[in-house]
């Protein structure tokens, strides 16, 4: 019987592919392979967030909010766990 991969079956390989290249000191397969991780998680697309005029009355504060979002990386991994 063939087992299924996940996503964290893939991003385990991809990092253990990734470490193998630092060990080798082979930057490009390690960018590859960081690269493929941040496509698998959504990290490659851009972000975008809906902030209410009402909550921020600074540019700075602007800025500060969306920077500020912690849920933001759980929720691109909890998509991509979901989507593949």
């Amino acid at each position: 019987m063939m087992s299924r991969l996940t996503l964290d079956d893939l991003l385990d390989q991809l990092e253990q592919a990734r470490q193998i290249a630092i060990d080798d000191r082979k930057p490009s397969a390690m960018i590859q392979a960081t690269a493929t991780m941040a496509k698998l998680t959504g990290l490659d697309k851009p972000v975008v967030k809906d902030v209410h005029a009402d909550d921020v009355q600074t540019i700075s504060e602007l800025m500060n909010e969306l920077a500020n979002d912690d849920q933001l990386l759980t929720q691109r991994i909890s998509h991509a766990k979901n989507e593949y």
